[in-house]
Order: C-alpha cells, then structure tokens, then sequence
C-alpha cells in the first residue's frame, strides 16, 4: 500500500478550493486526494500536520478537511524525540523552516510519497516529493 504524505499548503488548496490566478490548486488537490482514496493509499496525518493546520482552521474545519479520507485509510503518527532531534539537524544543515524539516523527516520515517509545492523539499535527501497535478 502506497502511502502519502500531504503537505498542509495541499490540503488548504483542497479546502479552499485554491487557486494561483493560472492554475486550479484545490482542483489538482481534490483529483489527487481522490485518487489515493480510490487506489487504498495510505494518508500519513501528523501531529505537527495537525498544529500547521490549526493556524488557519477550528478542529471542526480540520476534521471536516479529513473527513474525504474513509478513517482506515488515515495512520495518525506523532513525532518522536529522535524524529525531533533530526529535523533540528536538517533544519540547520539545509536552512530550511523547522516546520518543513519535521514534515520531511516524517514522510521518510513513515516511507510516505511527500506531496507538496514547497521548494525547500526538494533539497532533501532520502524523500521522493511530487506535485499533485505530477501523479493525477
């Protein structure tokens, strides 16, 4: 079972239905979510997944965002202190946003497909990243 790691730019595309005045972002990201849904992929949620969101979201609105995953196809994954220690390591090696650097280590922990728009993932070794309109 293939599993995915969608960044929180992703999955605001998707919720709000986003655009960049050229490209249908949320369409992409609907299509993609879609997709993974009806291939059984695995969607990897992690907490600090959860707190990026909750930026921009009530809890009502991120369950609401989650709820076109059927639950078995979600794995809810928190971040562990080695985890921790090595996105501060990548963060400072890279120079990246401490946030990037946490979603990069825990899509190659959990061996998650990174999906993101986000430049700063593709200067990271050992993770496969793609744009959603790149697997639709």
């Amino acid at each position: 079972m293939q599993r995915y790691y969608i960044d929180a730019c992703i999955w605001r595309d998707y919720f709000e239905n986003r655009s960049d005045n050229l490209r249908p972002l949320g369409e992409w990201a609907f299509r993609l979510i879609k997709k993974v849904v009806e291939e059984g992929g695995l969607f990897i949620i992690s907490d600090i997944l959860i707190v990026e969101l909750q930026k921009f979201y009530s809890d009502e609105q991120i369950a609401s965002m989650f709820g076109i995953v059927p639950p078995e196809l979600r794995l809810n994954v928190s971040t562990t202190e080695k985890q921790t220690k090595d996105a501060l390591k990548m963060k400072n090696q890279l120079k990246i946003p401490s946030g990037d650097a946490f979603h990069a280590v825990l899509a190659r922990d959990n061996n998650a497909l990174m999906i993101s728009r986000d430049a700063h993932f593709y200067g990271v070794i050992r993770i496969i990243v793609k744009k959603p309109e790149e697997l639709i």
